[in-house]
């Protein structure tokens, strides 16, 4: 179908969606989970298509693993649809209710946001998730993913699609765009009559020209330049664990930390340990002056450094004297996205988390966490860094809208 089809036939289903009940949505999920598993080598096949094309294009390693599918993947991303299954339908709920002194009731009733579409880079996995997400709450969604994961998306909405169809449910609830060139996306991004709401996924670049852009209304998506802060109390061990968890468990993901701010008054004692254990994943310090003394190899940090989503083994290294500057220090270089502090001080734990400005802030854990189906969403349409209707993880609430239900038994205004 050409752009305005897609949008046209998203803005009649939205209303068919609406009027779905629980039963048969979760039956479509679920439908859902069992075909992406019954497909997977096809989806897999696919996949390697463009991670040829990606090797080719000589794509980052970090972006390769986004775009690389496994059947264990693919359990995963079935897993989270299951999950979603098992979460409380959010629409229909009436909250706030009150009587007025002439008797009318006011109450608000969650109801779904319409159509939403997403923008998205190489991360299929996103195809499904967001399925999910707005097939569980009434909404139908337009998909536009990058050409570096057009096969895989294809083979990913086929199957859901397949398997509504197969259960009696429109595979129009699920539309993929598969024109993938920018001006198909600039026009994507201006169907303010047909859309409701645009989500972008993926680099900054994305997401500002999605913010810039559009004339729909926007839910942004941050980059992750998570810091993690080692205070003068840590426990050596679990900042190393921590650090080494965010760091390397997967560089590709926004969740991943990119930066480190050390006490001044550990950075002798700390940093040599620290740089024995990120050795063995091969991550490359960029450090201050300070921390630098401190280290065997090290390259010197630049302004850029501080605010960088390196996406790679890389990290950097910022030494501050208190609490104070660490966060200070934070507060000007992050992306609102995840921040973590390890330390032994209530009082320093309370005021980070009190005055560090960020979606999700973390005591002695690693940021890594920030993640739908940690948080028990099942999965999640993105992580939100902005501050009006949704922020964090966006679940299934997010995708909610309300209106007010008024009853009365024949009020007149006077």
């Amino acid at each position: 179908m050409e752009l305005l089809e897609i949008c046209q036939t998203a803005k009649e289903m939205k209303y068919q969606l609406a009027s779905l009940s629980t039963t048969r949505k979760n039956e479509g999920i679920l439908a859902a989970a069992a075909g992406l598993e019954a497909d997977a080598d096809k989806i897999i096949a696919a996949n390697a298509s463009d991670m040829d094309r990606g090797r080719q294009k000589q794509m980052p390693q970090g972006l390769l693993d986004r775009l690389l599918l496994t059947k264990e993947r693919i359990h995963q991303m079935a897993d989270g649809l299951r999950q979603v299954v098992a979460l409380p339908d959010p629409i229909g709920e009436e909250t706030g209710s009150t009587r007025r002194p002439n008797g009318l009731e006011i109450s608000q009733r969650r109801v779904p946001l319409g159509v939403v579409g997403v923008i998205y880079e190489a991360r299929p996995n996103v195809t499904a998730d967001v399925f999910g997400l707005c097939f569980k709450t009434g909404n139908a969604v337009i998909l536009k993913g990058g050409s570096d994961a057009i096969d895989s998306n294809r083979a990913i909405v086929s199957s859901i699609q397949g398997a509504l169809e197969s259960v009696g449910l429109p595979k129009e609830s699920l539309l993929l765009i598969e024109d993938t060139s920018r001006e198909v996306t600039e026009q994507f991004m201006k169907m303010n009559g047909y859309v409701d709401v645009l989500i972008p996924r993926g680099g900054a670049g994305l997401i500002r020209t999605v913010v810039e852009q559009a004339t729909i209304p926007v839910i942004e998506t941050g980059t992750g330049n998570c810091h993690i802060y080692v205070d003068e109390t840590a426990d050596f061990d679990m900042a190393c664990d921590i650090i080494m968890n965010a760091k390397t468990q997967r560089i590709g993901v926004c969740n991943a930390c990119e930066s480190l701010v050390i006490h001044k008054k550990i950075a002798a004692d700390f940093l040599p340990v620290l740089e024995k254990r990120l050795r063995e994943k091969n991550v490359e310090i960029r450090s201050d002056a300070s921390g630098a003394k401190y280290l065997k190899e090290s390259v010197a940090a630049t302004e850029e450094d501080w605010g960088k989503e390196y996406l790679d083994y890389i990290i950097s290294v910022k030494t501050v004297e208190n609490i104070d500057e660490a966060i200070a220090h934070i507060n000007r270089y992050n992306t609102g996205h995840s921040e973590a502090i390890v330390t032994n001080s209530y009082d320093h734990a309370q005021k980070f988390l009190d005055q560090v400005d960020a979606a999700c802030v973390y005591v002695n854990a690693s940021t890594r966490f920030t993640d739908g189906f940690e948080f028990g969403f099942g999965a999640e349409i993105g992580i939100s860094t902005q501050k009006l209707h949704a922020r964090g993880p966006m679940g299934l609430q997010a995708l909610t809208s309300t209106k007010y239900v008024i009853r009365g038994n024949g009020q007149i205004r006077g």
